[in-house]
């Protein structure tokens, strides 16, 4: 069962997909503004024409209206009904075609006839309209009206950004994108995850800083690393790309470039524990934007942790990516498994024991004095813990050495703690803490 807090994250999906978003443009300024409302993002835009890296930061894109009229002035394609009716970037066109001429713009999927296809053209002026291949099976011969009321202009590229302050500048990065129309998992899923995440991470004691960012896919994160690498760099111990993560099919795993980073060790020791069936694949299967973080001479520890990934599920980039693909169960799942990354982040370190030999755990209460199945595996953890706590051992190495999840060693090392039998290695001054 799903807790009010998938319910609410699946509230807030509805809420921004009727949103017709893009690249850049007031459907972006719309979604953030919404996010504002729960999170107290900043605002970041960057002017058309800016240098980012090899790139250049495109024009403004803004669509009103569009429809395709037949003879007898019936629309046959709405994009008021469905803002995936749009190729998106079309610049703006009114005239009249024959058929043979609108099929040259016309885009369907022959082998899922009852989709209509996501299609854009960012970088190369065009315009074209999306049907379902049943629909444009249907239209005659004659003439018709195409109307696009859009706009290309020297704009901005919008981008929200917040960072909330730990115990150390050490960073831990969250990214996902804010420039996909209608489409539940691929595009809404990841924002709204990554709002109550924000939410929760604010709204409690951490060691690490929080850089989280909303951005336009590829140009978005291009235009983010040109203006902020140094920093990143030097601070972002672990981060996640988090995109699809809304629908209750199994869960997926992209490493970072070379699959060597705390972010891989942390993803992959979650999944491992509390979604075996999890499917993984190689970094030459990337897609979004861990493309850009892991690129040569970027190289920031990023993974991306899915349900269903990008390109690997049937209604991937159509208009059957809807609301019914994703649940406030599939939500909640996604929040828990990178909340609980987070979670270790946070307690991962190294620890080394403060005596010599196997202490005495009897006489500072850590020994039942009855003996059950259950408080016999926690005393065999905890002497397992014990066992590896030798200094050159974080804690995800123990985890995965004595097979229990880091997350069920918390209330052991708190125990040990109290009574002063582990210690944390300070990496920086090689002395216990």
């Amino acid at each position: 069962m799903y807790t009010i807090e998938g319910q609410l994250q699946y509230e807030l999906l509805k809420r921004l997909f009727p949103i017709c978003r893009s690249i850049t443009g007031d459907g972006v300024r719309k979604t953030l503004k919404i996010i504002q409302e729960m999170i107290p993002l900043q605002i970041h835009e960057v002017r058309t024409g800016t240098k980012v890296f090899d790139w250049e930061v495109p024009k403004e894109w803004n669509i009103r209206d569009a429809y395709i009229l037949d003879e007898n002035g019936n629309k046959v394609v709405d994009f008021q009904k469905n803002n995936l009716h749009v190729v998106g970037y079309s610049i703006p066109i009114n005239k009249e075609v024959d058929l043979a001429e609108l099929n040259q713009h016309l885009y369907s999927l022959e082998n899922q006839p009852d989709a209509i296809p996501y299609i854009t053209s960012y970088y190369k002026e065009h315009w074209g309209f999306c049907i379902s291949h049943n629909q444009r099976k249907q239209l005659k011969e004659g003439k018709y009206r195409v109307y696009i009321d859009s706009e290309l202009k020297d704009g901005f590229l919008t981008y929200g950004e917040l960072i909330i302050p730990g115990n150390t500048k050490e960073e831990i990065f969250l990214s996902t994108y804010i420039c996909h129309p209608s489409m539940a998992n691929n595009e809404l899923s990841g924002p709204v995850v990554t709002t109550y995440l924000a939410k929760w991470i604010a709204s409690v004691q951490r060691k690490y800083t929080y850089r989280i960012i909303f951005i336009p896919e590829t140009i978005g994160s291009i235009t983010y690393l040109s203006r902020n690498l140094p920093q990143m760099r030097q601070n972002i111990i672990a981060g996640f790309n988090v995109t699809c993560v809304g629908d209750e099919r199994a869960y997926s795993f992209v490493p970072s470039r070379y699959g060597n980073t705390l972010a891989d060790k942390v993803a992959l020791n979650v999944l491992k524990y509390r979604h075996p069936d999890f499917i993984r694949y190689s970094y030459l299967d990337r897609g979004s934007d861990e493309r850009q973080y892991c690129s040569p001479g970027i190289d920031l520890p990023i993974t991306s942790i899915m349900r269903s990934k990008y390109g690997q599920y049937p209604e991937y980039h159509t208009s059957l990516d809807n609301l019914d693909l994703v649940s406030p169960l599939g939500l909640q799942g996604s929040y828990e498994v990178l909340k609980e990354c987070v979670e270790v982040l946070e307690k991962n370190e190294k620890y080394k024991t403060n005596c010599l030999g196997e202490p005495q755990l009897g006489k500072r209460g850590l020994y039942p004095t009855l003996s059950t199945i259950e408080s016999s595996k926690i005393v065999r953890a905890m002497m397992d813990f014990i066992s590896y706590a030798d200094g050159t051992n974080d804690l995800i190495d123990i985890s995965n050495i004595i097979k229990v999840p880091v997350k069920d060693l918390f209330p052991i090392i708190d125990r040990l703690y109290e009574q002063n039998l582990i210690s944390v290695v300070d990496e920086k001054s090689k002395v216990l803490i």
